[in-house]
């Protein structure tokens, strides 16, 4: 098909066949036709051919690669294919995070005139405080889940890897529901504490009389997970022994239960988890060199918490909401100071763990620096961890309470001189936040 100067009527009306949210863009982000999906989910749908497509999905005065994002249409102009990543959308129905798709079109010189963007909703993540999922906008936590989506899809075994409280369960969750599996089963097993006779009914079952105390036939979690995804948690755990057999189901696609002669097949989806270096136990023989490879298919990296500080007052204010869900709490200045400037060596669990504590501290409705512990308050430097964030990152305001004033961003704007990214850092909010106060002052 001859591509001219301007979008054919074929290619339009094509585009409104499709049952996914499309749009069709010119070199320069101007939005030149969009589909009828992709109008019932953006919040201006009559008001769309000619603004630019980072206008209309970010609220953006800029492209996504000057905002601090990946632009998938500055890729493509680049690599001259289709690429793909994972934005954070303004739609009608919110911010929501998207799988995105964008392919070129050629004039018939071989140049790129066109670009079609095909939208996919990934519900599994959130970019606002939610009940449930997987929660962030920080650039390490958007690397992860582009890798999510990316696998989903897929059949491949997935091993994650992160210090223990980043969410790994949590991971594997967002990767059985955004699957083609997402209606069957989701089991997970925690391998550590398992020992071998144990691990090996648990995972394949017995049979009646296979050993003392089986007295009836147990189906194990390989048949429950059957159709479904088996999440093994602590794989690095797994004793040598056993290590043979799971090897052996990856392999052939088939087991025995204990005690049984009959050969059953699996039809599992695996992911797998771990806090340990599993190629530093493979070099001490601790851990199968040929399992490895069968688990580590597709690796995905859980960032630590301190790798995402960005993301600890969003983290915060949904982990309020559950462990107090029936008070509006909401946490002063001065300790979401004091929560920044901690390390968390347990990480988002760990966060958790001292938001339950402190609401229980807590009589009023905003959590205050003394009901945080004395650990947070006083780290190992003897200095007060406020006093450090506030240096570091400049003042941040209470979260669920009074936001940054119109009269703060702009004085604040006047006053740095510094990049974009340094200023939000030091307001306590995301580059994505600071260009939506931007865009909003005008």
């Amino acid at each position: 098909m001859t591509i001219g100067p301007h979008p054919l009527p074929e290619l339009v009306s094509f585009l409104d066949t499709l049952p996914e949210p499309h749009i069709l863009c010119d070199r320069n982000y101007r939005i030149l036709a969009a589909n009828g999906a992709y109008r019932a989910k953006c919040e201006r749908p009559d008001d769309l051919i000619g603004r630019h497509c980072y206008e209309v999905s970010h609220h953006y005065p800029v492209p996504c690669d000057q905002a601090g994002e990946s632009c998938p249409l500055a890729r493509s102009l680049q690599s001259g294919q289709r690429e793909r990543v994972v934005h954070l959308h303004h739609t009608a129905g919110g911010e929501r995070y998207e799988n995105i798709e964008l392919s070129p079109i050629r004039d018939r010189g071989g140049e790129i005139a066109f670009f079609i963007e095909k939208l996919e909703p990934l519900p599994v993540a959130r970019g606002v405080a939610a009940d449930q999922g997987l929660i962030g906008r920080a650039s390490t936590f958007l690397a992860m889940l582009e890798l999510v989506a990316r696998v989903a899809p897929s059949e491949a075994s997935v091993l994650l890897q992160g210090e223990s409280g980043t969410g790994k369960e949590l991971a594997a969750q967002a990767i059985h529901e955004a699957s083609r599996r997402a209606d069957r089963p989701f089991v997970a097993v925690d391998c550590s504490g398992l020992t071998e006779t144990l691990f090996e009914s648990e995972l394949f079952g017995h049979e009646r009389g296979a050993f003392t105390g089986a007295t009836t036939r147990k189906s194990g979690l390989v048949e429950v997970a059957s159709g479904g995804t088996l999440f093994l948690d602590e794989l690095g755990d797994i004793p040598l022994a056993m290590q043979v057999k799971l090897l052996r189901l990856l392999e052939t696609g088939t087991y025995r239960r204990v005690g049984g002669t009959e050969l059953i097949r699996a039809d599992i989806r695996l992911v797998s988890a771990t806090h340990r270096p599993l190629k530093a136990l493979v070099e001490k023989g601790q851990f199968r060199q040929d399992l490895f490879y069968r688990v580590n298919a597709f690796p995905i990296s859980l960032p630590p918490l301190r790798r995402r500080r960005e993301d600890i007052p969003l983290l915060a204010e949904a982990l309020l909401k559950r462990v107090a869900p029936e008070r509006p709490l909401g946490i002063a200045a001065d300790a979401l100071d004091c929560l920044l400037a901690y390390d968390y060596p347990g990480n988002v669990r760990e966060l958790r763990n001292i938001l339950e504590r402190a609401s229980l501290l807590c009589d009023g409705d905003l959590l205050q620096l003394r009901h945080l512990p004395e650990e947070l308050q006083f780290g190992e430097s003897g200095g007060d961890a406020a006093a450090e964030a506030e240096t570091r990152n400049g003042p941040h305001m209470p979260l669920g309470r009074g936001q940054l004033s119109d009269a703060e961003l702009r004085a604040a704007l006047q006053s740095h001189r510094g990049s974009r990214k340094a200023l939000a850092s030091q307001l306590g909010m995301s580059e994505r936040t600071l260009y939506r106060r931007i865009k909003e002052l005008g």
